[in-house]
């Protein structure tokens, strides 16, 4: 069976660094290099930092479950909340080439997510979000 963990995280952002801590200590327990774990920290914190923000839960109370599980090279994170229906698959990338000035407010957090991961998968299931992504471990 892959090394796997998994967390659930409450409605509040001081919550995304008890979940950089598990990264860490998955990585390091797993014998990934610095560069995974940050980077799974930076799709994890753009992803939990939306729900908390924007998601608008029902239920606030239910937890963001996060699980993390490493089979050969292939990293798999999933993530499932209760906040308003939201596919990141559908956020159009930004202009890049515009002066910063004219860029228009949001959607480099999901850009970097998609340039981190190899795949991304999305399905709304009762009420709430599912967030497949890989990425491929060099």
């Amino acid at each position: 069976m892959p090394p796997s963990v998994s967390i659930a995280l409450g409605h509040d952002l001081r919550e995304i660094e008890r979940l950089a801590g598990l990264v860490e200590r998955f990585c390091a327990d797993t014998h990934l290099p610095g560069d995974v774990a940050m980077n799974v920290n930076l799709v994890l914190d753009e992803l939990v930092s939306n729900v908390i923000k924007y998601g608008e839960a029902k239920n606030g109370t239910r937890p963001i479950e996060v699980s993390l599980a490493l089979n050969g090279a292939v990293l798999t994170i999933e993530m499932v909340d209760d906040g308003i229906a939201f596919n990141p698959i559908d956020v159009k990338a930004p202009d890049l080439d515009l002066p910063i000035t004219e860029r228009p407010i949001g959607g480099l957090g999901i850009h970097i997510v998609k340039a981190l991961t190899e795949t991304i998968a999305y399905r709304r299931e009762r009420e709430r979000n599912h967030l497949r992504l890989t990425m491929r471990i060099a």
